[in-house]
């Protein structure tokens, strides 16, 4: 169970001072923490485990906003960061790495022709969207889901401040699982879309024939279909979730778990477009960066070798089973209910209950931490999650910490259980419908 957080308030004062809100993510940031009452940074991982500045110990599943997906530390990656470092980081020319992980993902994805890298999601993304307006000549995106911090995806959230109009204009958002929607965009300006890009998978599975329908309205009015598998890659199936649910896109974004925590993601797709990178301005200085390509290429490598992703979902499956079993048994089913797939569940706040739902979710994140666990609302897994006596110990934890949060929504008043300030949303990124 975790302690005080002195040195963590001592940091977050420091940090303040010269960085914008004292993190660098605006989900590591102390808006996204019932501020007081739990850490703010941390000090060092291993395995599934992390250590703030404090010292208290926490199972994570948070796991850096995802890229971990074999546990803090892993030896094998680590073998092949250290080997790559004695020989160098970043070169003068190309090497050879480059190619030897392209032709894994080409293996590996279904719509992969062709690879780049790049460092972060936003950067796959925005070069998916670039390629899809140099192929086909127009402006206009459809966008389903959450893409980044770019301008041609940022502008349609409340974040957009500093965004042009103008671009904002070109940029129009529709709900997962409405095909129709979509179709609405498209016959309205059926030659001014370049892309439609989605998140194929997020909390909500997509709704029988609706990627085949997505998929069939991209052909018929000559639109580019990008999966953004930025989230889904290498979780849901080595070949993202494109493989799983057998619809192809013409382009897809990776990146994440590619390499294990190491800075790296990928645009990938049909040969025709992606060549068009050799006309198009897309390159960085570290798109190339050895440490992480080796990284990533050990990372899948064992993935593949103890297939990984059936690993996470079996995790995920029992996870989501006996933690919705002790909501009803604390009787908080009319306040949390377990979603998502097997591979990324989650227990959300259904809006239903005695509480508003930040209220419920901080109050179920700062019991959660007193006892020694930290997550957001999603169980994001690794395969060190699976060492003995690490889901035993979660479960535990969130037996106590269910009971913590039914007492305290039973008060008159469970704002006064908090030890802190509530959560402060930055935005609603994958609006949900209402639990089931």
């Amino acid at each position: 169970m975790s302690g005080s957080f002195e040195k963590t308030k001592a940091a977050y004062d420091r940090a303040v001072r010269t960085i914008p809100l004292g993190s660098q993510t605006f989900s590591k940031a102390a808006a996204a923490t019932v501020e007081g009452a739990a850490p703010l940074f941390l000090d060092r991982g291993d395995g599934a485990r992390v250590w703030d500045l404090d010292g208290n110990s926490y199972i994570d599943y948070v796991l850096g906003l995802l890229p971990v997906v074999l546990g803090y530390r892993d030896p094998d990656v680590d073998a092949a960061i250290r080997a790559q470092l004695d020989k160098g980081i970043s070169f003068s020319l190309a090497t050879e790495l480059e190619a030897e992980l392209a032709e894994r993902l080409v293996d590996f994805i279904p719509c992969a022709e062709m690879v780049r890298f790049g460092k972060n999601g936003s950067d796959a993304t925005s070069a998916a969207i670039r390629l899809a307006r140099a192929y086909t000549g127009r402006d206009r995106i459809a966008l389903c889901g959450y893409h980044g911090w770019h301008d041609w995806y940022i502008g349609t959230t409340a974040r957009h401040l500093g965004v042009p109009q103008a671009v904002r204009d070109l940029s129009s958002a529709f709900p997962f699982n409405d095909a129709d929607a979509l179709e609405a965009l498209l016959r309205a300006d059926p030659d001014g879309f370049a892309a439609v890009i989605l998140e194929p998978m997020a909390l909500d599975p997509p709704a029988p024939g609706f990627l085949k329908a997505i998929r069939a309205l991209c052909d018929r009015y000559g639109v580019v279909l990008v999966f953004d598998e930025i989230v889904t890659g290498f979780r849901i199936h080595l070949g993202g979730a494109q493989a799983a649910f057998g619809v192809t896109p013409d382009l897809a974004a990776f990146g994440k778990a590619m390499g294990n925590g190491m800075p790296i993601s990928a645009i990938v797709g049909k040969r025709e477009i992606v060549r068009l990178m050799e006309d198009i301005f897309f390159s960085g200085t570290f798109g190339g960066e050895a440490l992480s390509l080796a990284a990533s290429i050990a990372t899948l490598d064992k993935l593949q070798a103890v297939d990984g992703p059936a690993v996470i979902c079996a995790l995920g499956a029992g996870l989501k089973r006996d933690v919705k079993g002790m909501i009803a048994d604390h009787g908080l089913d009319t306040e949390l209910a377990m979603k998502g797939g097997d591979w990324w569940p989650a227990a959300a706040p259904t809006g239903k209950g005695r509480a508003e739902p930040v209220m419920v979710a901080s109050l179920m994140k700062q019991e959660l931490i007193a006892e020694g666990v930290l997550m957001g609302s999603t169980f994001n897994l690794c395969l060190a999650h699976a060492q003995d006596g690490i889901i035993e110990e979660t479960l535990a934890a969130w037996n106590r910490a269910l009971g913590t949060v039914s007492a305290a929504l039973e008060s008159n008043d469970p704002a006064a259980r908090l030890r802190g300030k509530p959560i402060r949303p930055v935005f609603q990124v994958r609006p949900a419908k209402e639990a089931e």
